[in-house]
C-alpha cells in the first residue's frame, strides 16, 4: 500500500514512487512538504537569499527549440547584443549596490567572435570589481576549450538546463537534429564538472505531454548528476513557437505554480545544500510567486540589470514580468518579497553552493 505524504517525509524514502506521491499531493498535504523544505533550508543553507544581477546578453540563438521565444526560427524579435560599456555599467551597479554576483545569460552561440567577446567581458568585470563579483554563465552547450577559456577568464558557475531528463519528451520539445542532441547535452554537463565549475541544471514544469513520473525522474536525475545549483520553473507558452499549438494540454496556471513550488521543495528536501533559484517564471503566474518559492526552499534571486531597451527582445515566454521596470524599483520589490518570506539578503557575498564546497572538500580528503 502506498505511503502517505506524512509517512514519506518522516521516513525520508524518496524513491520514484514516493516522489510521484508527493508531486500529486493535495493542497493541504503540500503544506507538509513546504514545511519540511523550510526546515531543511534553514538547517543546511540558512535564511540568506543571494542576489545575482542578471544580464540578458544577447537574444541571438543558433538553436530552434520548440518552446522558446528567441528560437532561431522566430522572426519576430529584434536581435541584439548588449554592448561592452553597458555590461560594465551593470557590473558597476551590481558592485555599488552590494550584489555578490552577476549572471550573464544568452542564446546559444558557438562562433569565435561571440566566445571571444564573452571572454573579454569576463576579464574586464573581474578587473573592474577587483575580483569581488562572482560570475555565473548560462550560454548553452560549448566545447571543453570554450568552457575552460571562460572559466580561466573569471566565470566559476554555469547553468545548463536539461529542460527534461526524459529522452522521449526531450525530442518532443526539441527538433531531432545535430544541434539538439540529448546525449550532447549530458556531455556538456560532464565537461562543466571536469573544468571545475559550480554546475547547475533545471527543467520546465507543466510541459505538454509531461507526467508526474517525468518530474520525479528529473529530481532523481539532479541527484545522479550531483548538481550544485538549479534553475527551474513553470512552463509558460509563447505564441510564436511550435509548442503553442498544444496549449490545450496544459494544466491550469494555478496548478502549474503549485507543482513548480513542490519541485523546488522536493529538490531542497532531497539535495539539502544546493542553491535553488526563485525564478521569474514563478512571478509570471503569481505576483508573489518568487516569495512563495523562497518559502518552499529557494535561496537565489536574479534582479534583471539588462538595459530596458533590450528586454522586450528577450521574451523566452509570454507575459514576462519586469520588462518595463526600472532596476531600483525591481530591487526594492525583491527586497520586500525576501523579507516577507522571512529571509535576509546576503549582500556582498558570492553565496556559492555549499554542496559544491562540500564535494570539493571531500574530493581532497
Amino acid at each position: 500500500m502506498p505511503l502517505k505524504v506524512s509517512e514519506i517525509l518522516e521516513s525520508e524514502l524518496y524513491t520514484k514512487e514516493n516522489l510521484v506521491t508527493l508531486l500529486n499531493a493535495s493542497l493541504e498535504d503540500s503544506e507538509l512538504i513546504f514545511a519540511k523544505a523550510a526546515e531543511i533550508k534553514e538547517k543546511f543553507v540558512g535564511s540568506k537569499v543571494f542576489f545575482r544581477g542578471l544580464i540578458e546578453l544577447s537574444n541571438i540563438c543558433s538553436k530552434n527549440c520548440y518552446y522558446c521565444g528567441i528560437r532561431r526560427g522566430n522572426k519576430s524579435p529584434v536581435r541584439y547584443i548588449v554592448s561592452e560599456p553597458e555590461v560594465l555599467e551593470a557590473a558597476h551597479y551590481a558592485l555599488d549596490n552590494g550584489f555578490g554576483s552577476m549572471v550573464m545569460q544568452s542564446g546559444e552561440r558557438i562562433d569565435k567572435r561571440f566566445i571571444g567577446y564573452v571572454e573579454a567581458l569576463l576579464k574586464k568585470i573581474k578587473i573592474l570589481s577587483g575580483g569581488r563579483l562572482g560570475i555565473t554563465l548560462s550560454m548553452g552547450e560549448q566545447t571543453e576549450e570554450t568552457y575552460r577559456r571562460w572559466f580561466e577568464a573569471g566565470a566559476h558557475r554555469y547553468l545548463l538546463r536539461i529542460e527534461t531528463s526524459n529522452r522521449e519528451l526531450y525530442y518532443k520539445i526539441h527538433p531531432q537534429d545535430a544541434r539538439h542532441n540529448y546525449d550532447q547535452r549530458l556531455e556538456a554537463l560532464a565537461l562543466l564538472r571536469k573544468v571545475g565549475y559550480n554546475v547547475g541544471s533545471g527543467v520546465m514544469i507543466g510541459l505538454p505531454f509531461q507526467t508526474s513520473e517525468d518530474l520525479a525522474e528529473d529530481l532523481l536525475f539532479f541527484k545522479e548528476q550531483d548538481i550544485d545549483m538549479a534553475g527551474m520553473g513553470p512552463y509558460i507558452e509563447h505564441a510564436d513557437t511550435p509548442l503553442f499549438k498544444f496549449r490545450d494540454l496544459l494544466i491550469p496556471k494555478e496548478e502549474r505554480l503549485l507543482l513548480s513550488l513542490k519541485m523546488v521543495a522536493l529538490l531542497r528536501i532531497t539535495m539539502k545544500d544546493v542553491n535553488i533559484a526563485a525564478t521569474t517564471a514563478m512571478q509570471t503566474l503569481a505576483k508573489d510567486g518568487r516569495e512563495k518559492a523562497l518559502r518552499a526552499g529557494a535561496n537565489i534571486i536574479m534582479p534583471n540589470l539588462t538595459p530596458l531597451k533590450y528586454r522586450e527582445g528577450y521574451l523566452l515566454y509570454e507575459n514576462k514580468p519586469g520588462t518595463n521596470e526600472q532596476v531600483e524599483d525591481s530591487i526594492r520589490n525583491l527586497e520586500n518579497q525576501i523579507h516577507a518570506a522571512g529571509c535576509l539578503v546576503g549582500y556582498g557575498e558570492w553565496g556559492d553552493s555549499k554542496h559544491f564546497a562540500k564535494r570539493k572538500y571531500d574530493s581532497k580528503v
